[in-house]
């Protein structure tokens, strides 16, 4: 198991990276930093390329809809050529509230669109010519598809450092899983649940993997969890507290009622009743409310919160369930504390 962190958008960054070299020294392995309609994620990780040596630069995650195919290739590729091959793909298609609200595009075909931006991607750093064919891309567009016929099947300039960069995909959706599983290196499913991962995923795990390249690597699991190790009670709630915040911002507010993705999973997870009553009381604006009503049994689940003893048991529930990448989001209140607890935690994953 490796273990990463993510960035925080909304903090102060430059003293965030100036202070990841700390992180770096104590084996973290990975750092991620999100876009979703903020500052953009990949200039970030290449001021993090500059400042680091051996971290991997995930970015977590790039929707799909925001750049072209063959934009997300060029990214993804100058990010490795920057830092020597560090650059991890993750891509999503977010949700139509930022897409169609924040980007003016029309978000449809998420699956359809994963797929073919996965294939391009791979042509690109092959350095093939890029001749493409699909129900969503068509490269070059010529006249039948609406373009001025000008179009020339071009490769990319450069040569990447790698002709196959790993992709991630944020999946939680029955057939996103299983695309991940088809095609892609990596998985980052959210809300993860170590003890329902056949219940939530297996089925779709299972299809995925039985059309796997061979080629490829065996897939990948990572997922992101709110990490606290200490003994104090009022640090240990205060941190759950800001999890259960976070988490029914999702599963109560990310969509309406019927097409929220976040509670449809957490359904499949057995909390059923638990999955509307917090919708209810989110829709509603009674935000605190739907925080205290999700169960205590999935804010432990989730999160890394609690005395060592606590938190190793759950890294071994995490790894049992198949996790490859943990991104620990440190939650003490200290530089030094973090860096400690990021520590321990190396310590506990081996």
């Amino acid at each position: 198991m490796t273990l990463g962190m993510p960035i925080n958008y909304a903090g102060d960054f430059r003293e965030t990276i100036d202070n990841l070299r700390d992180f770096e020294g104590v084996g973290v392995s990975r750092v991620t930093v999100p876009e979703a309609y903020s500052f953009d994620a990949v200039s970030q990780l290449g001021y993090i390329a500059a400042r680091t040596e051996t971290m991997e630069l995930q970015t977590g995650i790039l929707p799909m809809y925001s750049r072209t195919p063959t934009n997300l290739a060029m990214t993804a590729a100058g990010l490795d050529y920057i830092s020597g091959g560090r650059a991890v793909l993750g891509i999503g298609a977010s949700g139509p509230q930022v897409i169609e609200g924040f980007h003016g595009v029309k978000y449809d075909f998420p699956l359809g669109r994963a797929r073919e931006n996965a294939e391009i991607c791979r042509k690109v750093w092959r350095r093939e010519r890029v001749e493409y064919r699909g129900k969503h891309y068509q490269l070059p567009l010529t006249k039948e598809d609406g373009g001025s016929g000008l179009g020339k099947a071009l490769k990319i300039i450069n040569h990447p450092v790698r002709d196959r960069i790993p992709m991630l995909l944020a999946a939680i959706g029955p057939k996103n899983v299983e695309l991940a599983a088809e095609m892609f290196e990596e998985l980052q499913p959210f809300l993860y649940h170590p003890d329902y991962v056949e219940a939530a995923f297996g089925e779709s795990l299972a299809a995925g993997r039985a059309k796997r390249d061979p080629d490829l690597p065996e897939l990948r699991i990572v997922i992101q969890a709110s990490a606290l190790i200490t003994e104090d009670a009022d640090e240990i709630a205060a941190a759950e507290n800001a999890v259960r915040h976070h988490s029914a911002l999702y599963i109560g507010g990310m969509g309406a009622r019927g097409k929220n993705f976040y509670n449809s999973l957490v359904q499949r997870y057995g909390y059923v009743d638990e999955a509307a009553l917090i919708q209810d009381l989110y829709l509603d604006g009674r935000k605190d409310e739907a925080a205290a009503a999700i169960p205590q049994g999935l804010i432990d689940a989730i999160s890394l919160i609690g005395p060592r003893s606590k938190v190793a048991e759950q890294v071994e529930r995490f790894r049992a369930s198949g996790v490859g990448v943990l991104l620990a989001s440190p939650a003490a209140a200290s530089h030094n504390r973090r860096v400690e607890d990021m520590r321990v935690l190396k310590e506990l994953i081996g």
